[in-house]
């Protein structure tokens, strides 16, 4: 492969890259946005426990919402690192087409 096919490999891989990231950044913030609510609905049940009561549905709605909860950060952990991933692979690909001369 001559430099400029091996060049334009690099770059295609390099914006594919890029695109990853956005929709992985993308996909955190939507994330965040789920998980911002159903830590207002923890505190919410919390608040309702505290002031009426500890009743079955009450606790159950709660426990429930800290699993959901608990589940979105585990999700938004899983796209930071594939972020993190991508974010290298790009550096590999920049330092590639550094060694390339463009």
């Amino acid at each position: 492969m001559g430099q400029p096919e091996r060049r334009d490999t690099l770059l295609a891989r390099r914006l594919d890259l890029v695109a990853t990231v956005s929709a992985l950044t993308s996909e955190v913030q939507r994330l965040n946005q789920k998980l911002s609510g159903i830590e207002m609905d923890v505190l919410r049940l919390e608040l309702e426990i505290g002031r009426s009561g500890a009743n079955a549905q009450l606790v159950r709605d709660l426990h429930e919402a800290e699993e959901s909860a608990s589940a979105l950060r585990h999700a938004c952990t899983t796209c930071e690192e594939r972020i993190a991933a991508a974010e290298g692979d790009i550096d590999d690909v920049d330092r590639s087409l550094a060694e390339t001369g463009n």
